[in-house]
């Protein structure tokens, strides 16, 4: 897998996304610590509105940052978010009321917004082949992780001899380095730039081909059940281990740990997985898999309380494995589902549809586990992570084929795109996306 980094660019692009991450992570477990002390057992509520306020920043605001920076330097993008996260995170430390969390987490979030799909649309334009790509795409799993795993690590190290508030400033740091290295490197420019296109256009052209998409309506599904089991564990861990277990804050860094850990697992695996079994089955086998456990564990707590503290780094351990398994190979299916000129768009229609499902589920999570407790909360969440994997199976289809046949009623006899393909005298098949010519899905392949 790590091949890939012998890539010099992608290698730098690589390392600017994990150290911003491990600065995010250290962000999260402080974030938690800070929740915590102004509100108590109150701190999932909190949590669950402050990443509520995430998502609608990612959701609201991601396709407007795209059609808005279209015509900018990619470079001069990603360094601008990044600097924007660094000065909101230098704030964090000064911090003494809640709804200040609520505003400046919308801020930083409004620069992620804007960061994580331009920097996830460069990748397939550096890396052309597919395998390459799906390498990058499992270390790219693997970076996230890191908030999950050798953060919290670090995160507990450091608690042992400083306040959680200095945590922040490692999250600075992060987000100042990934700014460095990403002004060093090489972006290639994007593709279809002579292409102009109206602002409304571009605000909606990336959801409009992304639910013309069977494949992607499908992951859309698939992201709402990845959601629903993620958004319990990151919400209420922090309450689960401190005011289920009694236990301290360094168990709350090695609880996500558990499954930050499985999670690694399934991205270390996933290249030669791929290889033996295609996206749909994969994906839809792990999320089925994920709710079975998210109901089962609801349903346990709900009989006889918590589990003990083993089994328990064990379910965290296993849910991260399968969340895994559906998340990591989305870029395929974006990158299979359009032109090289409509990726940004797609990518920015992925974080704020995906999103658009945390958003659902993280206020569920905090404040269903505070209104009637956790268990009920899990069960809960356990029935949309069912509802998003059935609705998945059955609107992506089986035979999902990459090359449709297809006809083109409404195109003169003498267009480019038919003189290309056209050799019947009406049906022809090619490499089928929804684009200019191509705005619907055919109804038989």
């Amino acid at each position: 897998m790590i091949d890939v980094l012998k890539h010099p660019v992608y290698a730098r692009l690589f390392s600017a996304q994990v150290i911003a991450l491990l600065g995010t992570g250290l962000l999260t477990v402080a974030l938690g610590l800070l929740a915590y002390d102004l509100a108590g057992d109150k701190a999932g509520a909190v949590l669950g509105t402050a990443f509520a306020i995430k998502m609608i920043a990612y959701v609201g605001l991601s396709p407007v940052a795209n059609a808005l920076s279209e015509r900018l330097p990619r470079k001069a993008v990603l360094i601008g978010a990044d600097l924007v996260r660094a000065a909101v995170a230098l704030c964090l430390p000064f911090i003494d009321a809640v709804w200040q969390i609520y505003v400046l987490i919308f801020v930083l979030q409004a620069a992620s917004a804007t960061f994580t799909p331009s920097f996830q649309a460069i990748i397939p334009d550096i890396l052309a082949d597919e395998k390459d790509y799906t390498k990058a795409l499992s270390l790219s799993r693997l970076a996230y992780d890191m908030e999950n795993l050798i953060s919290p690590a670090l995160a507990g190290l450091l608690l042992a001899f400083m306040s959680y508030h200095w945590l922040f400033g490692g999250t600075v740091v992060g987000f100042v380095a990934s700014a460095a290295l990403v002004s060093i490197v090489t972006i290639p420019p994007k593709a279809g730039q002579e292409k102009t296109r109206p602002f409304l256009v571009r605000l909606t052209r990336g959801s409009r081909i992304y639910l013309a998409t069977p494949r992607l309506r499908g992951l859309l599904a698939l992201n709402l059940a990845a959601a629903a089991a993620g958004a319990f564990v990151i919400v209420n861990t922090v309450v689960i281990v401190q005011a289920g277990y009694g236990a301290g804050q360094s168990d709350v860094a090695y609880a996500l740990m558990a499954f930050g850990g499985g999670s690694m697992l399934t991205a270390l695996l996933l290249p030669r997985l791929l290889d033996l079994i295609d996206d749909r089955t994969l994906m839809l086998v792990a999320a089925f898999l994920l709710t079975a456990l998210t109901l089962g564990h609801g349903l346990a707590m709900l009989a006889s309380g918590l589990l003990p503290w083993g089994l328990f780094l064990v379910a965290w351990t296993a849910s991260g494995t399968l969340y895994s398994a559906i998340l990591t190979p989305s870029g395929r299916l974006l990158r299979k589902s359009t032109h090289a000129e409509d990726r940004p768009s797609i990518f920015s229609a992925q974080f704020a549809l995906s999103h658009a499902c945390w958003l659902l589920t993280y206020p569920v999570a905090g404040w269903t586990g505070q209104a009637v407790g956790l268990a009920a909360a899990m069960l809960i969440l356990g029935v949309i992570a069912l509802i998003g994997s059935v609705t998945a199976l059955f609107v992506w289809p089986s035979g999902d084929m990459q090359e449709l046949a297809h006809e083109h009623p409404d195109l003169p006899a003498d267009h480019p795109h038919l003189r290309e393909f056209q050799t019947d005298g009406k049906r022809h098949h090619h490499h089928f996306v929804i684009d200019d010519e191509h705005r619907a899905w055919p109804t038989h392949g």
